[in-house]
């Protein structure tokens, strides 16, 4: 019984602490929305109020063969805390995902 009150307790606190404050990016909502998938590949663009810019094309590849997928490029963009607009292109296929930005490591 003990041990109940010390979990009601708890949770009575869990439950009376003050939220943290939203980011100006929980507000942020989609200005642009298109998807097409025509049987060939996806296709989608995607932007959001706060600047976010998602855009990609696929492809078939391999059809046929026992490695046949999709071959996504694309590309995202964002504005960082700091306020600088960021660039992350990019390749998913059957080699994983592979970005590319100016901020990012690269592989030698």
């Amino acid at each position: 019984m003990k041990s109940f009150i010390v979990l009601a307790l708890f949770v009575a606190a869990a439950v009376a602490a003050p939220a943290a404050p939203l980011s100006p990016d929980a507000a942020a909502e989609i200005v642009e929305f298109d998807n097409d998938n025509i049987g060939v590949g996806p296709m989608a663009i995607v932007r959001t109020s706060n600047g976010i810019l998602s855009e990609e094309d696929g492809q078939l590849v391999d059809v046929g063969s026992e490695d046949e997928g999709i071959s996504v490029r694309g590309q995202f963009s964002y504005v960082g805390p700091d306020g600088v607009n960021y660039l992350v292109e990019y390749v998913a296929d059957k080699n994983g995902f592979r970005p590319v930005g100016k901020h990012l490591p690269q592989n030698a």
